[in-house]
């Protein structure tokens, strides 16, 4: 089930404390025993908001995933897909939103965080490769900027993403399939020294449908060690990966079809790249009877060297525009924090407080090259962002039916940038803002609960852009949020919830074809409304569907030259059906409906509509042995990944054009798995 999993916790809280407290109950025990006792009895959990919510392993198992960052499609209205090599972090799509490579919605595993600030190729860049989805326990997500523990690049929403502590099993795979496909996993835990040591190893290979093969190569791993001793938790996780691909970036229509490429051809075939993460990270957690301390520290080596052409030949006629963004990094942080029950001027309060901090330090550079040979450097610039942040929220029990919860933030930044191509760009610059939160909950009444949210939130810009002599960016630029939601359990075995939300934001980021990254644009307003269904009507069958439809519109659409935000996505429908131990075959179907979009402020471009469907069916062989087929794009449609419009040049023209830029979707393709569980 979609269930908060802080509430949770604080549930876990308030029955601790009252056992604990023992005899005579108090006023805040009997209150809040009432509140719970109430939801468990419809199967709530509380939550605080319609749109927030906990995926678990079990949701994930059945699922057709083409890449591992689908994992997020989980969210309702949350569309993940790609413009270019399988190997660079996916594009994503929420409320209205072009997230482009990950701003705006933040993303954390096992604590630490995967966006990354001022990176080479766009603010806020979250490559999820890395992720083995066999290892999830569970997706916690929330929307909107509501919550006072969530920060940069979370105004959209946010995803924390936990590994188990310990597997049932050992788990052997092979997988192999169209295309070239070939994957090869291992994990498994066992108890050493009172706790448990669980590892996950991952070799993938890709060539994809490309007429100049992708050849992606991911090598992954997990170590965790985790003890466990009732009131203490402590665990260390050390992680690696590294890929290395050949990329077909998007091009434009003309060339297709004027027979120039076929459909998966590509206008230069030297793009690509070469990315790793190691990292290493520490979480402690104690249990007290009333007080839930949380801490975690975490050190990431991060690099990429990506080589992109998305206009050919437009501002280099004799050697094209091809060009390297390359990046190395070290980021360094970590959390603390509380969750204490206790009361506020004698009404019943859960406080939630902690401080976070963070630093990055980069070398990032952007070169023209030619078949991945250097030319010329355009930038070159050294990097330390350092960043803190303290926060603070009280839930207030205001009485059986009404709770509260009041927040604040304050984050505090520090830009540092050294350019060794031009000193007048080199700066330090420091920023801080502060963020109010304010939610209210009501009910449940019999089967139902209504949510009310509103705040204030921000996003970082690029420290290069901050710095700038010409023209600088504003360093954190601010956004507000507001919701309405209500969640209903009227049906047995169905959670439904409906909200309708609205958030401004005081800049824009849209894609730049020449630099393949974002620039800053206007401000804007969105606002939309979002169906989410869940329901289980057996022990072995699931049915969710989700419809999300959002508007995004320029508040000065003169000076933007129209009034639609480019990209910003307008329609996203998905239904799915999961199947688990049902005579011994399980598996799933997804449809995916990405709706058109504006692709100019005018709205006189649009992008085509796709609809995708993918299967997974499977059948236990044996005690410990399962095959199964997954099938992506059933029914063979001829659909688009993504869709630009931009200005291009090819050899042979004279002058740019502008057109529509397309990266073709796979067409069918199929993959034979193969598990041993042991």
């Amino acid at each position: 089930m979609r269930k908060s999993y802080i509430s949770m916790l604080t549930a876990n809280i308030l029955y601790s404390a009252s056992v604990y407290a023992g005899g005579e109950q108090s006023i805040h025990d009997t209150v809040l025993s009432k509140i719970i006792v109430e939801a468990q009895k419809i199967d709530f959990v509380e939550t605080d908001a319609s749109s927030q919510g906990t995926i678990i392993a079990e949701q994930l198992s059945n699922r057709p995933l083409l890449r591992p960052a689908e994992v997020l499609e989980t969210v309702p209205g949350l569309i993940v897909t790609q413009h270019s090599g399988d190997g660079k972090a996916n594009q994503y799509f929420l409320r209205g939103f072009s997230l482009d490579h990950g701003t705006d919605f933040y993303t954390t595993l096992n604590g630490m965080p995967t966006n990354l600030p001022t990176h080479a190729h766009g603010q806020g860049y979250n490559d999820l490769n890395f992720l083995i989805p066999e290892l999830i326990s569970t997706i916690t997500y929330k929307k909107g900027p509501y919550y006072a523990e969530e920060g940069d690049f979370a105004s959209t929403g946010s995803a924390h993403i936990r590994y188990a502590d310990k597997l049932d099993e050992g788990i052997a795979s092979l997988s192999l399939g169209s295309f070239g496909h070939k994957r090869v996993f291992n994990a498994d835990s066992f108890d050493l020294n009172g706790g448990t040591l669980l590892y996950g190893m991952e070799y993938f290979y890709n060539d994809g449908p490309w007429e100049y093969p992708e050849g992606y190569k991911r090598f992954n791993g997990v170590v965790s060690y985790t003890k466990d001793d009732g009131k203490n938790h402590y665990k260390i996780t050390a992680m690696g990966y590294k890929g290395d691909w050949d990329a077909t970036n998007h091009v434009p229509v003309r060339a297709i079809e004027s027979g120039t490429i076929g459909r998966y051809g590509s206008l230069d075939p030297s793009d690509g790249g070469y990315t790793h993460r190691y990292s290493l990270s520490g979480e402690y957690e104690r249990h007290d009877s009333t007080v839930t301390t949380k801490a975690n520290a975490y050190i990431i080596d991060y690099g990429l060297d990506l080589f992109s052409n998305f206009t050919y030949f437009l501002n280099d006629p004799v050697n094209g525009d091809q060009f390297q963004q390359k990046e190395s990094r070290i980021l360094a942080g970590g959390n603390i924090g509380q969750v204490r029950v206790g009361s506020v001027f004698g009404i019943d309060s859960i406080a939630s407080y902690g401080l976070q901090v963070r630093h990055d330090s980069i070398d990032v550079a952007l070169n023209n090259t030619k078949s991945r040979n250097w030319l010329s450097t355009i930038t070159s610039d050294k990097v330390n962002i350092s960043a803190a942040a303290l926060y603070y929220q009280n839930e207030l029990v205001l009485g059986e039916k009404v709770r509260m919860i009041p927040g604040i933030r304050f984050d505090t930044y520090c830009f540092d940038v050294e350019s060794a191509v031009n000193s007048a760009n080199s700066s330090t610059k420091y920023a801080s803002i502060a963020s109010p939160k304010l939610n209210f909950i009501f009910g449940p009444w019999g089967n139902t609960q209504f949510f009310l949210n509103g705040g204030y939130g921000f996003h970082s810009n690029d420290a290069r852009g901050i710095s700038a002599s010409s023209n600088p960016a504003t360093p954190l630029v601010r956004t507000k949020g507001a919701e309405v939601g209500i969640q209903n359990r009227s049906i047995q075995g169905l959670e439904t919830s409906l909200s309708f939300w609205m958030m401004d934001s005081d800049s824009e980021l849209v894609f730049a074809g020449d630099t393949g990254g974002t620039e800053p644009t206007g401000k804007s307003r969105r606002q939309g409304i979002e169906w989410a269904n869940y329901w289980t009507p057996s022990d072995w069958f699931i049915l969710d569907a989700d419809v999300a439809l959002s508007q995004a519109r320029y508040k000065d659409p003169v000076s933007a030259g129209g009034k639609y935000v480019p990209e910003a996505i307008e329609k996203v429908v998905s239904v799915g059906i999961s199947i688990k131990e049902y005579n011994d075959w399980f598996g799933g179907m997804r449809l995916r409906y990405f709706g058109s979009r504006a692709l100019i402020e005018d709205n006189s471009v649009r992008s085509e509509p796709s609809t995708l469907v993918n299967l997974k069916a499977g059948y236990h062989i044996a005690k410990n042995l399962d095959a199964s087929l997954d099938i992506y794009n059933l029914l063979n449609r001829e659909t688009n990944d993504i869709e630009y419009f931009y200005e291009s040049k090819l050899a042979s023209e004279g002058s740019g054009v502008s057109d529509h830029m397309i990266h073709p979707g796979e067409p069918r393709s199929y993959r034979f798995n193969l598990t041993y569980r042991y």
